[in-house]
């Protein structure tokens, strides 16, 4: 009974006119769970950095609890699991989200915390060398045992996922819409597949169209799930290139394929490149060594890691390691995570630079030139 009105609470979160993502991540870091949120007073609420008191008047105030009853009967009925921001079945990747969804609602038989996770994008309307490259990459990939997000769309989408259940692999489509229904329905089959062999992931509840302005959130959860993204044909604009932008500000790995100057599927990565956002994506063996997945690789690393670090300061030590995790790292996750103040984390990157062992690059970001 706890757990049933627990649950009925946390879908009236995502209920509550002014309150976000955002917003309710932050009332989340002040109550243990969602029920207590509701039964807070008005007093307490306002006093709330970033809430004030007309959120916290619409908390009081709400009444869209039938709602989520009617939610909770629909998850029940289909079992649906719900995934709550302060739950450990919760994504860990995209919890490091600073606008991550409190609640998920996920279908499927695979767990959503894999060890090696990539997001594959592109135009609902590829070319054949697009359609070649989506293959040739994943194919490629199998051996490494890698879980396939996408979004469930025409074209690359859903090639991605073909492909990824022929080899075996676990794939997720994350949709624009509730899990009463696919879009596009051409894709029934599919979808029918991946649930045998991953499964569906939305934060719409059941009843969501998948209307026009449902399509950057739903991108957003395909760049906050994975360790990187790979665009493989876009124009200059549209989903792909708001997923790999979203992917860039959540500090991923965005890798697109270069394609010919003159070809409107490839503008879209070839501005990527231009703007740095991404590294041109050549081969599977590089990526494998970028993102440390070359056990061999890593292994040569650790030593020479050793060699070089026998005087090495605990500062530089710290950001060494967290720069080790990554191809390569934004200056603002390195002062989340590595408990340094701004000044020092800029000192030990310049003495890691005159030491030859990082390198900066645009953007304020750093790699290891091992």
């Amino acid at each position: 009974m706890v757990m049933y009105e627990e649950l009925i609470y946390q879908i009236a979160l995502t209920l509550v006119p002014n309150i976000g993502s955002v917003q309710a991540r932050i009332l989340l870091e002040h109550f243990e769970c969602a029920g207590d949120i509701f039964k807070a007073s008005i007093k307490k609420l306002e006093t709330i950095e970033g809430i004030g008191h007309i959120r916290a008047k619409s908390i009081t105030s709400f009444n869209g609890f039938a709602r989520a009853e009617q939610e909770v009967s629909f998850i029940q009925k289909h079992q649906i699991q719900p995934l709550f921001f302060k739950n450990d079945n919760y994504p860990q990747r995209l919890k490091h989200c600073y606008d991550a969804p409190p609640l998920l609602f996920y279908k499927g038989n695979t767990l959503l915390n894999d060890a090696r996770i990539i997001s594959i994008v592109g135009t609902r309307s590829p070319t054949s060398y697009g359609e070649w490259a989506t293959q040739n990459i994943i194919t490629q990939l199998a051996p490494h045992n890698v879980m396939i997000i996408s979004g469930l769309a025409y074209g690359i989408d859903a090639l991605a996922h073909k492909t990824a259940l022929q080899q075996g692999l676990s794939t997720i489509g994350v949709l624009a819409h509730g899990l009463d229904r696919i879009y596009p329905t051409q894709h029934k089959s599919l979808a029918k597949d991946m649930l045998q062999q991953g499964g569906l992931l939305t934060d719409f509840m059941s009843g969501t169209q998948p209307d026009k302005q449902n399509f950057p959130k739903r991108n957003r959860i395909v760049a906050g799930l994975c360790d990187a993204v790979i665009v493989i044909e876009t124009a200059a604009k549209g989903g792909s290139i708001i997923t790999a932008d979203l992917a860039f500000q959540y500090n991923r790995d965005v890798w697109a394929v270069p394609g010919r100057m003159n070809d409107v599927k490839s503008a879209g990565c070839l501005q990527l490149l231009k703007n740095q956002k991404a590294m041109p994506f050549i081969s599977v063996d590089d990526m494998v060594v970028e993102m440390g997945w070359n056990t061999s690789g890593k292994i040569k690393k650790q030593a020479m890691q050793c060699s070089l670090f026998t005087d090495a300061s605990p500062e530089e030590q710290n950001i060494f390691t967290l720069l080790q995790e990554k191809a390569s790292t934004h200056v603002d996750e390195l002062f989340l995570r590595s408990g340094l103040s701004n000044s020092s984390i800029a000192a030990t990157l310049l003495q890691l630079e005159f030491k030859g062992v990082i390198e900066s690059l645009p953007g304020k970001r750093y790699k290891i030139m091992l």
